[in-house]
């Protein structure tokens, strides 16, 4: 990217369960409005790094900066006040709720009746329909239930809530995994329109293939360590795949840890 201070910088995170060392030394950035793909396989160590960084756990060391100014995040709570949200595999929505419920769950916005105070379920409805048409979903109506809907349309919700709320970085737990192959399609259009909105994504996945579309970079993770990190269209998939493979890069110009 061209820009001088990322928004977010992580110097030389550890973390250690017992007597293993989950990450050793890992040096991960993320800009404004950037896609950054953090690919690894199983163990890696991809999880524990934006549980770091979304205040899940906290580092054995290291530094983690945001905007420039050194910052602890100690808890999810302090991650959201940031502006950090985390979309998780399960997605957290509850199925026999409605979609302009889940969009809001949480923070529902209230009107007063007289005396008491009740959801205003006419504007959830109305800001749901806007907060998802953002991320370049239109669904039938707001009053659906979540269990009616495909994997593809859950993500836009939580994708979409995310972005409603401002989220500045947007991180994305294997957001492809169990979608259909269009799915997936109208996922990465989700994900690029989240972009467009102002966010930064973080797509953690341990598919090359998942991430290549649309990823402005992507960082190798291999045993807790850096491998190294290419910019969108220095390698192929497939020689990407034969870093993860070999543990090494295998192209000259290529950034390494």
């Amino acid at each position: 990217m061209n820009q001088k201070q990322p928004l977010v910088k992580m110097e030389n995170i550890q973390k250690r369960f017992g007597r293993v060392r989950a990450l050793k030394g890992v040096d991960f950035e993320v800009y404004d409005q950037e896609v950054v793909g953090l690919l690894g396989d199983n163990g890696a160590g991809k999880s524990t790094l934006v549980k770091i960084l979304s205040g899940v756990y906290q580092p054995d060391g290291g530094t983690i900066y945001f905007r420039g100014e050194k910052v602890k995040i100690n808890s999810p709570e302090e991650a959201r006040q940031l502006g950090i949200e985390t979309v998780h595999q399960d997605l957290s929505l509850i199925e026999k709720m409605s979609v302009a419920r889940n969009f809001f769950l949480g923070k529902e916005p209230t009107k007063k009746i007289g005396f008491m105070e009740v959801l205003d379920l006419k504007k959830m409805n109305r800001e749901c329909m806007i907060g998802l048409k953002r991320v370049g979903v239109e669904l039938r109506s707001p009053t659906e239930f979540v269990y009616t809907l495909s994997g593809g349309q859950r993500q836009a919700i939580a994708i979409g809530r995310a972005v409603y709320f401002g989220a500045r970085i947007l991180i994305l737990d294997e957001p492809l995994r169990n979608l259909s192959i269009r799915e997936q399609r109208t996922t990465l259009n989700y994900i690029q329109e989240a972009r467009s909105q102002g966010s930064s994504v973080i797509f953690i996945t341990h598919n090359v293939y998942h991430v290549c579309p649309v990823a402005d970079r992507i960082v190798l993770l291999e045993n807790g360590e850096k491998l190294g990190e290419v910019k969108a269209g220095e390698l192929t998939p497939e020689e990407i795949a034969e870093c993860i493979a070999t543990g090494k890069m295998v192209k000259e110009g290529c950034k390494n840890s």
